[in-house]
């Protein structure tokens, strides 16, 4: 096992709950290691803090595991963590007509750097650290004894995927159990049947953090005509028609993503979607550019835009994009229409970001009187202040 002695101020968020320890934090270190050593941290009197698990490859070098009191970091371990994972998420997993949860949040549940999420019996296991490569065997005893499922399906991030195959471990999209699908998994969100591609979707195949926002614009769509910008496969759009919509544009970059928008809006259209569903492939900014010239405005506009903001350098370009997404928004919204965006960037903290966008709304002559402001679901729980990225505005412009 690797020690090391770190930085009093590391020391101090250390104590206090925060599972990461950057590399400039490190003081002194016994040895080097691969990916996925374990690492016992002391402080400055030569007292055992934590045990975390080492990635030489990242600036996050040590993800903080077991804190305060030695325990061993084997499947035991990590079945009594999944446990207390799922436990938190009881409400949500006795509702029959909800099949599609996050099990494990990362770092927000104790388990830094990976997550797990459930579609209906197959769960999606995807790792943000190299570190946890060696540690798939004792994922796959794990999960088998804390949640029944069909099959495991594991998912790495870009910067982990190009190092499993140096490592020899997995690739991106490995079945780890059961049989590997050859049809899009079918799975429920109170009550709505969604398709999700686990192999080869985004993320884990589905934004599962945006369920309550998706059934509150269900809420307000009831006879009004309905832009969905970034829309990916329809989950607002299928919403707003089960609630009632009369017309809705779903727009998004990616035409695949849009084929299964379609599906989706079909496959529920036995639950009451009666209206007209349009898709058009492009980029937002773009289209939203070109309906503005058309004079075309909409009764509910929804902007769901991915990250703009993956890196802390990259935050103000991100501000900019925020500015320029709420004008790009409210010019294709009727006056008195309701207006939905939302972030997805922990970078942007909440407060911030609500004020730019109203702010960004008077620059543009439009006022927004706010209806709410959300943040995260029950399975998307903060545990440390990086760990808050999701809020969302319902506003009348």
């Amino acid at each position: 096992m690797i020690t090391m002695r770190i930085t009093a101020e590391a020391e101090r968020r250390v104590r206090f709950g925060h599972p990461w320890l950057y590399q400039e934090a490190i003081q002194r270190q016994s040895q080097e290691g691969s990916p996925g050593a374990l690492v016992a941290l002391y402080d400055r009197r030569n007292r055992f803090l934590a045990v975390g698990l080492y990635d030489p490859m990242s600036p996050i070098r040590v993800r903080i595991l077991q804190r305060h009191r030695h325990a061993p970091i084997d499947e035991a371990w990590l079945v009594q963590r999944l446990q207390s994972a799922i436990a938190r998420r009881a409400p949500l997993l006795q509702q029959r007509e909800t099949t599609g949860v996050r099990l494990v949040h990362g770092e927000n549940d104790h388990l830094p750097g990976a997550v797990v999420d459930q579609y209906d019996t197959t769960l999606v296991l995807k790792l943000y650290t190299a570190a946890w490569l060696a540690h798939v065997p004792m994922w796959i005893a794990a999960l088998t004894r804390a949640r029944p499922m069909s099959r495991l399906i594991l998912r790495l991030s870009r910067a982990v995927q190009d190092q499993a195959a140096a490592l020899g471990a997995p690739a991106d999209g490995t079945c780890l159990v059961g049989r590997r699908p050859t049809a899009p998994i079918l799975f429920s969100e109170c009550g709505l049947r969604f398709e999700v591609d686990p192999i080869a979707g985004q993320k884990t195949g589905f934004f599962l953090d945006q369920r309550e926002n998706r059934r509150r614009v269900g809420q307000l769509a009831a006879g009004r005509t309905v832009l969905d910008a970034f829309a990916y496969t329809g989950g607002f759009s299928v919403y707003a028609a089960h609630g009632g919509a009369r017309e809705i544009l779903s727009i998004d970059a990616s035409r695949p993503a849009l084929e299964a928008a379609q599906r989706n809006m079909a496959r529920n259209r036995s639950a009451g979607l009666s209206m007209k569903h349009h898709v058009r492939v492009g980029d937002a900014f773009e289209v939203l550019e070109q309906l503005r010239v058309q004079h075309r405005v909409f009764d509910l506009v929804v902007l769901d835009p991915p990250s703009f903001a993956q890196r802390a350098e990259e935050t103000a370009r991100a501000l900019s994009a925020y500015r320029r997404l709420t004008r790009a928004g409210l010019a294709v919204l009727r006056v008195g229409g309701l207006f939905m965006i939302s972030s997805c960037s922990s970078r942007v903290p909440a407060e911030e970001f609500f004020a730019l966008v109203h702010h960004s709304a008077r620059q543009a002559g439009r006022r927004l009187n706010d209806i709410e402001r959300t943040s995260h679901p029950l399975d998307h729980p903060i545990g440390f202040p990086e760990g808050a990225y999701l809020k969302a505005l319902f506003a009348r412009a």
